[in-house]
């Protein structure tokens, strides 16, 4: 990505001493990064942690630096702006437009998108007044991070918790890449994902597997849920991947768990959106104890193989039969190869007529493609024939492009 000029809000609350990653990671991104606390945020973490991290100047008022006119420059000259965290104090002057330092008046001056990383106490979170300031700056065309649950200061939990800095600077390199990838288009629809590898156990140590990471479906899954869906992801094994805030994850192991999974919360879903590498086969007996090799034995022991329940097909049948009543649109992956037979979109279009979704996410795989890799490209590919190329960049933003096709398609059916 091209050097962008990124201005990092802080205010005063205990989770400021994150935004020195953030400000570090956007940093060593290529960014060119200005840091812009309120004062309430220098009793947390100082001025001069945030210029050695950012390599700028830091000020909190509107008279620092007057013949530069920062009050309105910073904000006019930026690509992007990120509040992390942002308190419930400084949402509501946001939304108030107050402009009494130099990150409000930043925040007024702003023609680029604005990304409010939200932190605080639970009640404060869910108190109404936050509320409305958080769907007030969501009309205005701010995006608001859902925030994360868990520990809060002293002994609390529950959710205001502020998302970890790679999560925000996910969602800031997708506002990088497409400005308008984060419309809160989808509230009050609940979203259901699967993502990752399954691994079936051939002993207690070994199991036959995917090379499936888990990205794709995660950035799917991050996306719906900062589009304002109520997301729930079943997980199945990944590359370490933090858990998207605001997101119920459901962590799996096999085929079988993320099939009963999908069975258990798939009836009150309105989306399926299935990215796991769902193993199309599992031993049929597993030992109990580790197969050892034996003296002067040539030959390993042989496994016999038996095939696991497609979950895709079987979530469409299900829709079919009324069993799936609120379910409006089901998304496939397709992971292919071309062959002798045909082309990779060959062989797609005909998992699409045999799986009867009506979406198809198609990727051509192979080394540095597709999987354990950060990027991602494709076709999108429909139940009415159309079809669509997904242009190359990072799967969070093939993610963006995978939910507005979902988006369109309900507004679609929905007329």
């Amino acid at each position: 990505m091209e050097r962008k000029r990124v201005v990092v809000g802080v205010s005063g609350g205990i989770a400021a001493y994150k935004a020195c990653t953030v400000v570090r990671q956007l940093a060593e991104a290529g960014h060119s990064v200005r840091v812009v606390p309120t004062e309430s945020a220098l009793r947390f973490v100082g001025a001069a942690t945030f210029e050695a991290l950012s390599g700028q100047p830091v000020h909190t008022g509107v008279f620092d630096d007057v013949p530069a006119v920062p009050h309105v420059a910073i904000g006019q000259q930026a690509d992007l702006v990120v509040v992390a965290p942002a308190t419930a104090d400084l949402l509501a002057r946001a939304v108030a437009g107050r402009a009494d330092d130099l990150l409000t008046a930043t925040l007024l001056t702003a023609r680029c998108p604005v990304l409010f990383a939200p932190a605080m106490h639970t009640e404060m979170w869910q108190h109404p007044a936050t509320r409305e300031n958080v769907a007030t700056l969501r009309t205005r065309g701010a995006v608001v991070l859902e925030p994360a649950s868990g520990r809060l200061t002293g002994a609390d939990t529950g959710p205001g918790r502020l998302p970890e800095a790679e999560e925000i600077n996910t969602i800031a390199s997708l506002l990088l890449e497409r400005a308008d990838a984060l419309p809160y288009d989808l509230a009050g629809q609940k979203v259901l994902v699967t993502a990752g590898g399954t691994r079936e156990p051939i002993d207690p140590v070994r199991f036959i597997g995917n090379r499936s990471s888990g990205k794709q479906g995660y950035a799917v899954a991050r996306v719906a849920a900062q589009r304002g869906a109520e997301v729930t992801l079943i997980a199945a094994h990944t590359a370490g991947l933090i858990d998207p805030a605001g997101v119920d994850v459901v962590h799996v192991s096999s085929a079988q768990q993320l099939h009963d999974a999908v069975t258990k919360h798939a009836p009150e879903a309105q989306v399926l959106v299935m990215a796991a590498a769902v193993a199309d086969f599992r031993p049929a007996r597993a030992a109990q104890a580790k197969i050892k090799k034996r003296p002067g034995e040539e030959q390993g022991p042989t496994i016999e193989l038996i095939r696991n329940d497609d979950v895709l097909a079987g979530a469409v049948r299900a829709r079919g039969d009324g069993q799936l009543p609120h379910m409006r649109a089901i998304v496939g992956f397709a992971a292919e190869t071309g062959d002798e037979n045909g082309d990779v979109l060959f062989h797609a279009r005909a998992k699409l007529r045999r799986k009867g979704c009506d979406l198809l996410v198609v990727n051509a795989v192979g080394d540095g493609r597709a999987f354990e890799v950060d990027h991602n490209d494709g076709w999108l590919l429909a139940a009415d024939g159309t079809e669509s190329a997904l242009e190359p960049g990072s799967k969070t933003l093939m993610a963006s492009r995978i939910v507005d096709a979902v988006v369109a398609f309900l507004d679609a059916s929905a007329g």
